[in-house]
This record gives structure tokens, sequence and C-alpha cells, in this order.
């Protein structure tokens, strides 16, 4: 169970989802807390200079899910992550909703088309 989670679903316009998703990139580029709206309030969050990442796009029939994951530690230290990036995996669910992982030898992969 978490120590806290907070979570909001609702529907919004491209621009602002696009908002949102320039908040979070100023916070990573700028290495500051990100203050990111939530409700009738406010989020505010320390990114540090290495994150786990998940990007993971699902298509189903006529729907698309993208969703984009990072997560980190709140410990203080700024060890360098155990990883050189080699060991990404990719994984794309195929039609039938099975998953199939395949690695990737660069740091930038796109995926063109789930089977």
């Amino acid at each position: 169970m978490s120590d806290v989670k907070v979570e909001c679903k609702e529907s919004v316009s491209r621009d602002e989802a696009a908002s949102w998703l320039l908040l979070l990139s100023k916070a990573f580029i700028t290495g500051e807390h990100g203050e990111f709206p939530f409700g009738p309030g406010t989020v505010s969050l320390h990114i540090p200079d290495h994150v786990r990442a998940e990007l993971e796009v699902e298509v189903e029939g006529d729907e698309v899910e993208v969703e984009l994951e990072f997560k980190w530690t709140m410990a203080k230290h700024d060890a360098a992550p155990a990883h050189d990036g080699a060991d990404r995996v990719i994984k794309a669910r195929q039609a039938n909703g099975a998953r199939r992982a395949t690695r990737s030898p660069r740091s930038r992969t796109a995926v063109t088309k789930a089977r």
C-alpha cells in the first residue's frame, strides 16, 4: 500500500493536456520543484537528476491509451542509475492482449505498429 496516493481522472482538452505536459517538462528541464494542478489545489514534486521511465501505448479497437510513468526514490543521494540504458525493454501489446518484449540497443526507439 502507498504512503500517499493522489489520483484524478477527468476529460480535458488537448490544450489542457499539453499544459500538464509543459509543466512536467519544465520541472524536468530546470531541476526545480514542479507545481501541478490537482483539483482545487496543487501538488509539488521535486524531480531528481535520474528517474525510471515507462512509456506504454495501447490501441484497442478505436481507443488509444498512452501512459507515461516516471518513478524515483526520495532518498537523499545523487547516485547514478545502476544501468546504462542498454537493458531498456519495450513492450508492445499484441492484438490478442498478450505482451511481447523486445530489447532496444538504442536509447531512442519508436514502436510504430503492434501486430
